[in-house]
């Protein structure tokens, strides 16, 4: 059966840091959390917060400058939290503007996923919607090619979200990713905007299937900008409670 996570950064807006935001979805039906930054609070009493509360670390999101820059620190953050996966969250558009950019984006991934498994670790990667830009020297789009440059050592945490909102199918490329995609981030959008799941254009319950029969370890609910976190915590752990076989 797959687990259930939210990524904090969801919660972002929510009074209080990290211990408080793994407190309350402790009270939730989800299993687990990812990270996005940790403010104050030390990975370790982070790890003592989930311990307390029963949630596991599905992975955290660490900006590529923070992995190249301090590898030591990022591995020492995981195995605090006991946590198997790195996820780069985001590359601006100029690392995908060309066929050589990509290239040089999916060496430079490539380079530090080896780094990190050497380490015990994994790596992936986060799309959103601007990877999906057609390119002037190839005929698939840009996210393709990351996709074609790159092999299965780098996983691919694919946004069903941003994916939908760059005009792709986010099942089909689910299908096509099957046992690279350990993390899916279920988010729903309309207009191109994120939105509560179920009142956008994303088929959820689609994509959630894809997700499971794709390999997926962890749903990943993802709010970018909810007008209430706390009730988004909430109903994104109801819908996910459904989806998970």
């Amino acid at each position: 059966m797959v687990r259930t996570a939210i990524q904090l950064y969801t919660l972002r807006d929510l009074d209080g840091g990290v211990p408080t935001h793994l407190r309350r979805v402790g009270e939730t039906a989800f299993d687990g959390v990812e990270f996005a930054g940790f403010g104050e609070t030390s990975p370790r009493e982070a790890a003592d917060v989930l311990e307390t509360v029963g949630l596991d670390a599905a992975s955290a999101h660490v900006g590529i400058d923070a992995l190249e820059d301090d590898l030591d620190d990022v591995c020492d953050t995981c195995d605090a939290l006991d946590c198997e996966r790195v996820v780069v969250p985001y590359l601006d558009e100029g690392h995908f503007e060309t066929a050589q950019d990509i290239r040089e984006t999916a060496t430079r991934l490539s380079d530090l996923a080896a780094r990190l498994a050497d380490r015990g670790l994994e790596l992936g990667y986060h799309n959103h919607d601007h990877e999906f830009v057609d390119l002037p020297d190839d005929d698939r789009s840009a996210f393709e090619l990351l996709i074609d440059e790159t092999d299965d050592a780098l996983l691919i945490e694919l946004d069903v979200g941003w994916t939908a909102a760059a005009g792709h199918d986010p099942v089909a490329l689910l299908e096509r990713l099957e046992g690279r995609v350990p993390l899916v981030h279920l988010k729903d959008v309309a207009d191109g905007r994120p939105v509560e799941l179920g009142d956008g254009e994303v088929d959820i319950d689609a994509c959630a299937a894809a997700a499971r029969g794709s390999g997926a370890e962890w749903l990943v609910y993802e709010h970018d900008d909810p007008a209430d976190s706390a009730a988004s915590l909430e109903h994104g752990a109801g819908v996910l409670e459904t989806l998970r076989d």
